[in-house]
């Protein structure tokens, strides 16, 4: 498994790594609110950092479904202090920046984020691909069926599997076309999915290692764990890890995750499974 640059860090990919989520945002679906000020925020990223994560996922744009869209303006002014405060807090960080605006990519990177998390994989903002090819970062394209705010109103497809795959292999090929090379795929769970196309996807992740490009999911708490189990998300978090491990077994590279020691124990249990 290749490895990726992070602000001049090599990161290692062969072994499963761990990205912690700090939504700033008022709205996100299990955590929005919660870290509104500046001593919430540093207490938050210092115990991900401390519990294993190897990156900071920052968003400033609730995506859950039906959310309440927010100008540009507004998620610079949430997003640009916290990367600031981040950086002059943790020397090392390696922060990504949850984001599908170009311009927001632009001034997250240049203010200290080492990655870009694009939930429109340069579809939303047409000018993502060549931004991300001047700032040479390491980039991740999520696969989503329209838009935060109609996406799961009655997602079709002919075979999510096959479909999805199709969409990352056009999207991989100009990728490359533009130098671009460290390209990270998440296929999107709960973005214009239902439940059932969403286990479809779960069942048959090892398929996407045929793009030959590191594998990030995105399960936690997720209502494709929660709903069928009748719980709610705060009460989701043994589900998140049990289907953390299905992932892990299936091969990917990354979770994306609220809670990072747990994610970092289920890399651990399947890196033993492994190593025997």
């Amino acid at each position: 498994m290749k490895s990726i640059n992070c602000n001049g860090s090599l990161i290692n990919l062969g072994t499963p790594k761990v990205m912690g989520i700090l939504n700033i945002t008022p709205d996100s679906f299990f955590d929005g609110g919660k870290y509104s000020d500046t001593t919430k925020i540093l207490t938050h990223v210092d115990k991900m950092l401390n519990e294993g994560a190897t990156f900071i996922d920052v968003g400033a744009y609730s995506s859950r479904p039906g959310a309440k869209h927010i100008s540009e303006e507004e998620e610079l002014n949430r997003i640009l202090p916290v990367i600031k405060l981040l950086k002059s807090n943790f020397s090392n960080i390696l922060i990504s920046v949850d984001t599908f605006r170009s311009n927001v990519a632009k001034q997250c990177v240049d203010s200290g984020a080492c990655m870009v998390n694009d939930i429109s994989a340069g579809n939303i903002d047409t000018a993502m691909f060549s931004i991300i090819a001047s700032l040479q970062v390491p980039y991740i394209i999520m696969h989503m069926q329209g838009s935060p705010q109609n996406m799961q109103k009655n997602p079709v497809y002919n075979d999510v599997v096959k479909d999805i795959l199709f969409f990352f292999s056009k999207k991989i090929h100009k990728l490359y076309t533009l130098g671009i090379n460290d390209i990270i795929a998440d296929v999107g769970f709960g973005f214009g999915k239902t439940v059932t196309q969403n286990y479809e996807l779960l069942k048959n992740l090892d398929l996407f290692h045929s793009l030959e490009i590191p594998i990030l999911t995105g399960l936690s708490r997720k209502s494709m764990l929660f709903k069928p189990l009748e719980i709610t998300q705060t009460q989701a978090l043994n589900a998140t890890t049990s289907a953390n491990t299905i992932a892990l077994l299936k091969g990917v590279s990354i979770l994306r995750v609220h809670d990072v020691k747990e994610a970092m124990e289920a890399i651990k249990i399947v890196e033993l499974l492994n190593d025997n």
